[in-house]
């Protein structure tokens, strides 16, 4: 007999084969899976393709262990049980502990199909926390792939002249759908929004006050000030057929205005806006022209209105310094937010640039710097 052996029992004296002992190694693949994941940049499209195949596989093929155990408890339809006690909350007089029956309820629920599909070209969904068809794990690397997408436009947009900006919204729509749900996600976490700021304090400027939103993004001003009887004039790079004029900023605002002709100081002729507002619309490398093209569409007197991220500036007073030189005066500067920098500008008398005078004003543009992001 041999050492240690029970009646009844057997065990195979033969070693665990090369396949047995090598399979916990083939399930550790996984790992390179999440890896591959977590790298939104390489490839979007294929990484949101992965997960809607595991979300498939998860829904459609999880195997029923009581498929021939018809007299189990948990083939049953689930139903009410007369024992509860309705004060408590709890079972009184059950078979089975509390714990497991509430175990089985989320083990079914768990396991009741969902819809799992991606289309390549879908729009992203609003919020990726609405998506029922993804596992908890899933949706965090789907939102982490969601903002890593809006930190790649981002970057780019910044590091970009709005020519080439509209050439890339051009080719492909979806990048200015996908950056403006990012950033509305991004906002979300800020300590204050300087768009809110501006909202409150144009709802006490005199009715009829024209203002023009130079980077407008989805028009939240117009949306806000429109029941306060502000006439607001949103303009970015696409327009969503309501609020929104589609205008290149740092090119040409579909706006009356003028700009001086010759040395002589002058105000421009044919005006009708009395603010501008640029809230972080300051992005691309050509920034300096939409400082001009609001001096050309402003009221004599007209005010400009400036937020920027505060971690922008090389230095603010020659930020300051550079837009006195395209035609204002600097009226008020609020630094007190940690995240922000509001400025407030007015318009005064100006001259004509000449071409030279222009290049040196562009090459003075790296006063803000780009937004850059940390690659994860």
């Amino acid at each position: 007999m041999a050492l240690f052996q029970v009646p009844g029992w057997s065990v195979s004296s033969q070693p665990l084969s090369t396949t047995q002992r090598s399979s916990k190694k083939r399930k550790r693949a996984g790992s390179q899976d999440l890896g591959q994941l977590r790298s939104a940049q390489v490839n979007l499209d294929k990484l949101i393709n992965t997960l809607g195949d595991r979300a498939a596989h998860h829904d459609g093929d999880v195997p029923n262990k009581n498929k021939n155990k018809p007299n189990q408890r948990t083939s049953q339809p689930s139903r009410k049980n007369p024992c509860a006690s309705k004060k408590h909350g709890k079972a009184t007089n059950s078979g089975a502990p509390p714990k497991k029956n509430a175990n089985k309820k989320k083990t079914k629920a768990e396991s009741t199909p969902q819809p799992a599909s991606f289309e390549r070209n879908s729009k992203f969904p609003t919020t990726t926390r609405g998506n029922t068809s993804l596992t908890a794990l899933q949706r965090n690397m789907k939102e982490s792939l969601d903002g890593a997408r809006f930190r790649l436009i981002n970057e780019t947009l910044y590091k970009s002249n709005s020519l080439e900006a509209v050439r890339m919204i051009k080719e492909d729509p979806k990048i200015y759908q996908d950056y403006h749900i990012g950033f509305r996600h991004q906002v979300q976490s800020w300590p204050s929004n300087p768009v809110s700021h501006y909202i409150s304090e144009l709802a006490s400027y005199p009715k009829k006050t024209v203002i023009a939103d130079l980077g407008c993004g989805d028009a939240a001003l117009a949306r806000r000030l429109h029941s306060e009887n502000l006439n607001v004039l949103s303009f970015d790079l696409v327009s969503d057929g309501a609020y929104v004029v589609e205008a290149d900023i740092c090119s040409q605002v579909p706006l009356p205005g003028s700009e001086p002709l010759s040395a002589e100081f002058s105000e421009g002729d044919a005006q009708i806006v009395d603010v501008v507002i640029c809230a972080l619309s300051l992005m691309g490398t050509n920034w300096p022209r939409c400082i001009r093209e609001a001096w050309r569409i402003l009221r004599p007197g007209g005010e400009l209105k400036i937020a920027e991220v505060a971690s922008r500036f090389t230095n603010v007073d020659d930020f300051t310094s550079l837009i006195s030189s395209l035609g204002f005066k600097l009226q008020n500067k609020d630094d007190r937010n940690s995240h922000f920098t509001l400025f407030q500008f007015k318009k005064v008398a100006s001259g004509a640039v000449s071409a030279e005078e222009w290049s040196v004003t562009m090459s003075r543009g790296g006063v803000l710097k780009p937004c850059e992001y940390k690659r994860r």
